[in-house]
């Protein structure tokens, strides 16, 4: 039995290779539609179910992980800008503010009917910055594809006054549950989660412990 990541963002390929488990990188096929009806934590985790499914019906014998992430600011869903003036936007809306970042994750195994999802939800806290520093932040271009246009791990780290919750949920995928879950399914980790979780091994993880 494979495991297939129903995702090709970097991050995730990142997080997931922490747990030293050979994995497949493999492009969902589903149209990313957001449901108006759905709350911002019920949406992340109809996305991962979708991402996972539109991998696990091509792959039934393997084991497929799919996960989304979407930032919530007063009741209300922001996503991935669609380019450097949407993520402007997104940006002043979080300045100052605290939000939340909820990431969606889903595990299927078609060929045993295992089906499981779970949210996890963090909470991030943004600085009042200045214009200077928004239009510095940018021009670095690191926005886009990023839910809420900034990246913890990367120099978005400077915008962010403190988190509350699991790190690497922020970056997209929480990998304490996940690791978890691999075990539920009797998936062995060649990396003991607890002394990943222990050693914080990614960038800027330790300067939010």
């Amino acid at each position: 039995m494979r495991i297939l990541l129903a995702s090709t963002s970097p991050r995730r390929q990142e997080l997931l290779s922490l747990l030293g488990l050979p994995f497949h990188s493999v492009p969902p096929t589903c149209e990313e539609a957001l449901s108006p009806h759905l709350s911002p934590s019920e949406q992340t985790r109809q996305l991962a179910r979708d991402k996972a499914q539109s991998v696990a019906s091509q792959h039934p014998q393997d084991l497929v992980i799919g996960s989304d992430t979407v930032i919530e600011i007063e009741g209300k869903l922001l996503g991935k800008p669609e380019n450097m003036q949407e993520a402007e936007t997104m940006l002043r809306q979080l300045r100052g503010q605290c939000h939340q970042v909820h990431t969606g994750v889903a595990i299927i195994h078609q060929s045993t009917n295992v089906s499981i999802d779970f949210v996890e939800t963090a909470k991030v806290w943004i600085k009042p910055f200045d214009e200077q520093t928004l239009k510095t932040y940018l021009a670095t271009e690191e926005s886009l594809g990023k839910a809420g246009a900034y990246s913890i791990q990367g120099e978005g780290a400077q915008l962010i006054e403190k988190i509350e919750g699991d790190y690497p949920t922020i970056v997209g995928l929480p990998l304490w549950r996940t690791a978890k879950m691999f075990e539920q399914q009797g998936v062995i980790l060649p990396n003991p989660v607890e002394e990943i979780y222990r050693l914080k091994p990614y960038a800027n993880w330790k300067d939010f412990s």
